[in-house]
């Protein structure tokens, strides 16, 4: 972990998709210390079902072992199936090709400090490492400092405190209208309210093409808000890693850097009810600076 200390803090997380590792509180002292792991898109349900049993949707291998602890949870991932990948990863190391290069568990290493190291280093190889996954802590009294070789990139956040979880949908333009017209919705307190712009044409800030809105996606920043195609600006942030799934880039028009995960969260329905924060940090190479939008 960085030399600061992480942020404490209660998280939303919309669309969560993450994985979590649990530690045994048990009396028994032959299950106390063990460790499980997992993927949910519901944590704190999760939990309750690991400590209310088998009967009630918790694991045969926590059923009757607990009571179970969240120790540190790791998400942001886009789909389940990459969730999943994670997790089979972080269950089996020495069966995944990923991390062949990890050293087994030591005579020293108990089931808690294993498991977390097999973490800090899924989170320095691809194709963990140009994700844009966050760590929470969800028990600081086990938190631990990633070694100085295993630190997470720059562009991973790493907090500390409780997670809430809340499904959201994309916008969508009203059944029997597909005319391309821009259409915004709002939190569930005001769901029933819907502002539809007028019949306009819109073109992409990279090609200058006509974009519909099935393949566009939109810049964060409410001054900007150019639309592109998504390949087309897939191409521009991949310029500087040669890579076909970008990570990050500046948009074309504002030259805001942004994140790619944080446009396809947006354009997938995220982050429509305030403000949110776009942190420009040190891997843009950029001065730090802080910019927000609201809708």
């Amino acid at each position: 972990m960085t030399e600061e200390e992480p942020a404490i803090t209660e998280q939303t997380v919309e669309n969560f998709h993450g994985c979590y590792l649990l530690r045994s509180n048990s009396e028994n002292k032959y299950y106390r210390g063990r460790t499980y792991i997992g993927y949910t898109v519901d944590p704190n349900r999760r939990q309750k079902q690991h400590n209310r049993g088998r009967k009630f949707g918790g694991a045969c291998r926590t059923n009757n072992r607990g009571p179970w602890q969240v120790v540190v949870i790791v998400y942001g991932f886009m789909t389940n199936i990459a969730a999943l990948q994670f997790e089979w990863a972080w269950q089996h190391p020495d069966e995944s090709r990923r991390l062949r290069h990890s050293t087994k568990k030591t005579k020293k290493e108990n089931a808690l400090a294993y498991r977390l190291r097999v973490m800090a280093e899924m989170l320095s190889v691809d194709p963990w490492r140009r994700q844009a996954l966050t760590v929470q802590w969800l028990s600081v009294e086990f938190q631990i400092d990633f070694p100085t070789n295993l630190q997470p990139p720059s562009h991973m956040t790493v907090l500390s405190g409780a997670v809430k979880t809340r499904k959201v949908t994309a916008p969508v333009t009203p059944a029997g209208k597909d005319t391309g017209r821009a259409v915004k919705t709002f939190p569930e307190s005001t769901a029933d309210v819907a502002i539809v712009a007028e019949d306009i044409v819109l073109s992409c800030g990279v090609c200058k093409a006509s974009v519909e809105k099935s393949e566009q996606v939109t810049c964060l920043v409410s001054s900007c808000s150019t639309r592109f195609h998504l390949i087309c600006l897939a191409k521009i942030f991949s310029l500087d890693d040669e890579l076909l799934l970008p990570l990050r880039g500046s948009c074309p028009t504002c030259k805001t850097p942004v994140l790619w995960a944080d446009l396809v969260r947006f354009r997938n329905g995220h982050y429509r009810d305030g403000i949110v924060e776009i942190q420009a940090s040190e891997i843009f190479g950029y001065v730090a600076a802080v910019f927000t939008y609201c809708i």
